[in-house]
């Protein structure tokens, strides 16, 4: 071997060597905590990108950076920061192969990759119960799950989305027959508190005749999750479900991720030809937690305290869900929406009424008065429901609105006995009606009501009362 070819090899052996090394550590310094916000300097990421701060009693905190101003980053911890301590290390999450230590600590090596957020999904996930980062709830140990995507998707170009042309049975008589529900819709369940949200989110989840469930339960009291989960879904719902839960004392931070990553494991079996129910509960819980953050960080308050950039992330999220092309599954979405204080014209309530397909009204007045599913029908509309069911039942729906409107408008008059028979044809026939409606409308807990069967009683009751 020449002179000339030793020195290559030799070469070629030192860069073998030196390559997998990487003598450079990014990292950045902590130096503010205020409220829920942490500032770094030292560091440049982008927003969006993950963290991890170690603290001085040897653990360490993952933080997402949300905003920066010059040099200083805004960073969310995902937990709490006690034992934080000014001058804490902060590194990129990324971590490529066996991390480095420092002193007590061990942290990780700068890795030239993409640093958008990605989680696990997969089929493996059905029948689990998850945190807003896929960290199991339910102590079933690993999910052996091996697909992650990113957690924050692109844009669906929206050419390419096929129409809602075919029903959904959901289960429930009521919203089949006079507010159907097609498949890639995204429908809002505008209630307050106390009035049977999360009943009727549970009975369309075990009677749906999607193929999978994704339940993401967002800022919702703890108690109530595992209620939820144990009594209102029960074995049978949660054998085909996937539960992502982000309880109310979990942080901003959290709560928007478990919200984003419930639409992302939707958005995967859509993606695999599967029909989806996505049920949110609830889209104003995400929308508080985007408030905390946006305040936190300096943007200015604007309607009623709700900043900005809470009514952006609003149709970011929701137009996630839907159908997907030819190929692909659907997304049909339900969104539950907290009115406070029962105000429909709440910001929250108005802006989503105005980016979903449709809202499903619950009526306290009802619910209070033992009317259960406490759907408002006079509030309560489907825009896609004239492309997904035939002429007929459009008609018997509307005239069922209507007869049902006019006793309601008259209700005080008749209920004092003031209104005599045969003054007003179209009261008398609503009067004669109403009775039949209000069975029709009740439904229990436990009562399964499928789609023909529901078609069939309401065709019944205008046959057996005309």
């Amino acid at each position: 071997m020449s002179r000339h070819e030793q020195w290559g090899s030799f070469l070629n052996n030192c860069t073998q060597i030196i390559n997998p090394t990487n003598p450079f550590l990014l990292s950045g310094t902590v130096t503010k905590v205020t409220g829920l916000v942490m500032e770094a300097v030292g560091l440049r990421l982008a927003v969006g990108s993950s963290c991890t701060v170690f603290l001085s009693n040897g653990y360490s905190v993952s933080a997402e950076v949300v905003g920066f101003s010059g040099e200083r980053l805004f960073l969310m911890p995902s937990s709490d920061v006690y034992g934080l301590s000014s001058g804490a290390k902060v590194f990129p999450s990324e971590v490529a192969g066996e991390s480095p230590r420092i002193g007590n600590f061990q942290h990780p090596r700068r890795r030239a990759a993409d640093r958008a957020k990605h989680v696990i999904v997969g089929p493996e996930l059905l029948g689990r119960v998850l945190n807003g980062v896929g960290e199991p709830l339910d102590r079933l140990g690993p999910t052996h799950a091996e697909h992650s995507v990113p957690l924050y998707s692109r844009p669906y170009n929206p050419l390419e989305r096929i129409p809602v042309s075919e029903p959904l049975d959901v289960g429930v008589r009521a919203i089949n027959t006079l507010l159907t529900v097609g498949r890639g819709q995204r429908m809002g369940l505008f209630a307050g508190s106390g009035v049977g949200k999360s009943v009727l989110l549970g009975m369309m989840a075990r009677y749906t005749t999607a193929d999978v469930i994704v339940v993401g339960l967002i800022g919702e009291r703890g108690r109530e999750v595992k209620e939820f989960i144990e009594n209102i879904l029960g074995k049978e719902g949660l054998a085909r479900s996937v539960v992502v839960a982000a309880p109310a004392d979990t942080s901003p931070l959290l709560r928007l991720q478990g919200a984003a990553y419930a639409t992302a494991i939707a958005e995967y079996f859509r993606d695999s030809g599967k029909h989806v129910l996505l049920i949110m509960d609830s889209l104003t819980r995400y929308a508080m937690a985007q408030r905390e953050i946006a305040l936190a960080i300096g943007e200015p308050p604007a309607t009623k305290g709700y900043p900005p950039s809470v009514f952006a992330k609003l149709p970011q999220l929701v137009e996630r869900a839907g159908n997907g092309n030819q190929k692909n599954g659907s997304i049909t979405a339900f969104y539950t929406v907290l009115a406070e204080g029962d105000d429909q014209n709440d910001p929250i309530v108005d802006s989503a009424r105005a980016i979903l397909d449709g809202h499903i009204v619950l009526s306290r007045r009802l619910a209070e008065s033992g009317h259960y599913p406490a759907i408002d029908i006079e509030a309560s509309i489907s825009r896609v429901m004239t492309n997904v069911v035939p002429q007929q039942q459009i008609d018997m729906a509307r005239q069922f609105k209507s007869l049902y409107a006019r006793y309601q408008r008259s209700h005080d008059l008749i209920s004092v006995g003031a209104y005599v028979a045969g003054t007003d044809p179209e009261l008398d026939r609503a009067i004669r009606f109403y009775p039949a409606f209000e069975k029709f409308l009740l439904q229990t807990m436990t009562q399964h009501e499928n789609f023909a069967d529901s078609i069939v009683k309401l065709t019944r009751l205008f046959e057996n009362n005309n």
